[in-house]
């Protein structure tokens, strides 16, 4: 059985992954660790899993993560993840880092948007981005993966494929997402808490989202060229989801059947995206606690106009299921495993 620590078992993220790999046919969570200072029985943070499950999580030690863990997964805080993983991979671990710090391989780029300077910059070009469907192939040979943001997944997927065909204007993209109150974290922020959000639907860092040079970065790849985006996060009144609407001008050769067959060719072998058939499209009742990832598609009559419609859960395609999906791939278990 592979040996699995997660660091930052407490948290949104931390804690679902937990519940994902317990149920995982072939890994054993052998380590479990917070910030804080006492142990923590894991039944506190989910109550849910059996009472013969006896973990705690325990404060954080880096020996004992490197004496009791194959793999380890980095819940923590953005600018935090680096210095960790440095030091895990000197020691020969595979590490799947569920924060922003070696997403971005410009650390120009990473340091204009997160504000910090990055202690680990020889990591860059090592780390894969592990969004599965587009970096398969690359992910499993990889010791550190980057698991994609939660606002990034669902556009990329729907876009890369049709970018690659030149059957949309790159540079005509517009993505407007919203979010769960999840995405924001456990931190007490004035914004996400529940008289400011409920009843409420807000846009917020408007062009200035960190999430926005991700999507960019992996679109560039996907055109041969710079690609730049309009990209504008909301939040939403719920716990768990992203819904994203994407708009883009097709070209000459795209059609909406060409383009939902080109979507559908493209992730035929892939069991967590789902292409809406014509007329029909995502909701976020159909994704939440899934690792699926649905897309529609509309053109506008009389226009070149798309409009692509995507919804997935931000804590499980977008977070920890993601980065199970991951750990899948790299350890050479069936995709699915501990997903479906």
């Amino acid at each position: 059985m592979l040996k699995c620590a997660v660091l930052g078992a407490t948290g949104y993220t931390g804690a679902e992954l937990t519940k994902l790999l317990l149920a995982h046919p072939h890994v054993r969570v052998s380590l479990l660790t917070t910030r804080q200072e006492k142990p923590i029985a894991l039944r506190e943070v989910l109550p849910s899993v059996s009472k013969d499950i006896k973990l705690e999580i325990t404060p954080y030690s880096l020996d004992t993560v490197k004496k009791k863990a194959d793999v380890i997964f980095l819940c923590l805080p953005h600018t935090e993840a680096m210095a960790t993983a440095e030091q895990f991979l000197a020691a020969g671990k595979v590490v799947i880092d569920l924060s922003a710090d070696f997403r971005l391989r410009d650390k120009k780029v990473y340091e204009t948007w997160y504000g910090v300077i990055h202690t680990a910059p020889q990591y860059l070009s090592q780390a894969v981005y592990g969004l599965c469907e587009v970096y398969r192939e690359k992910i499993k040979k990889a010791d550190l993966i980057a698991n994609p943001g939660c606002y990034p997944t669902g556009p990329l997927l729907a876009l890369i494929p049709l970018i690659k065909r030149k059957l949309i204007d790159p540079g005509s993209v517009i993505i407007n997402a919203a979010s769960g109150v999840s995405g924001a974290g456990k931190k007490l922020v004035a914004a996400t808490q529940f008289c400011e959000v409920n009843e409420n639907y807000n846009a917020y860092k408007v062009n200035q989202h960190q999430h926005a040079p991700e999507i960019e970065q992996s679109l560039s790849e996907a055109a041969g060229k710079p690609v730049k985006i309009t990209f504008v996060p909301h939040l939403l009144p719920v716990t768990r989801g992203i819904f994203a609407t994407i708009y883009a001008e097709t070209t000459a050769k795209a059609t909406e059947a060409v383009i939902r067959k080109t979507l559908q060719e493209t992730y035929q072998q892939s069991p967590f995206v789902r292409i809406k058939a014509e007329g029909q499209y995502p909701s976020l009742k159909e994704v939440r606690h899934t690792n699926f990832c649905d897309i529609g598609v509309s053109i506008q009559k009389g226009t070149r106009r798309l409009v692509m419609l995507v919804a997935i859960d931000n804590l499980v395609k977008g977070a920890a299921g993601q980065a199970v999906q991951n750990m899948n791939l790299r350890f050479g278990f069936p995709e699915e495993a501990g997903l479906l």
